[in-house]
């Protein structure tokens, strides 16, 4: 079996576009303190029941800290949130007093001008390699546009895509 470098495999990986989430959870017993990290790695798992996934590397402080709520909201973020998502790389300020934030009513950070969110609790942390596959149970969720027919999500997605930030140009 041929060895994969791994400088190749984040290039070849970096050719495809993910959209940019904060996954938030609650802190300690204070009801206003919260941990996040930004991850790209978030997805589907099913619709019934309704499971999500996101995957922390498993040298992750701020995950390790975040596991002991068995709780977390995912915030999509829009493409003008750039600068809400550069705040929570600055590890000597805490982001949560530098952006407007809700907690949801399970009790999970929700991050304001979101494009959606997905509240849920810990069905499972799965272990893959270096990373952790962390599976939710989706206890409520919204977006920020209207709802039922032909509703959705109003503005466009922040991306990663090749080592940076973009958005999505609607054809």
């Amino acid at each position: 079996m041929t060895e994969i470098d791994s400088g190749v495999f984040r290039q070849v990986l970096g050719a495809y576009p993910t959209g940019v989430t904060l996954v938030a959870s609650p802190f300690g017993d204070a009801t206003d303190t919260a941990r996040a990290m930004v991850i790209g790695s978030f997805g589907s798992v099913s619709l019934d029941p309704p499971l999500v996934q996101f995957m922390p590397a498993k040298s992750s402080a701020t995950w390790a800290e975040m596991a002991e709520s068995g709780k977390y909201c995912v915030n999509v973020l829009a493409d003008d949130q750039v600068d809400v998502c550069n705040k929570f790389f600055v590890k000597d300020v805490d982001p949560f007093s530098q952006v407007e934030w809700e907690m949801t009513e399970n009790g999970s950070p929700r991050i304001a001008g979101c494009l959606a969110w997905i509240d849920c609790d810990v069905v499972e942390a799965v272990d893959a390699g270096d990373h952790w596959i962390v599976i939710g149970k989706v206890v409520a969720m919204g977006h920020n546009g209207p709802t039922g027919e032909g509703g959705g999500c109003v503005g466009n997605p922040l991306l990663f895509f090749k080592g940076g930030y973009g958005n999505f140009q609607e054809l």
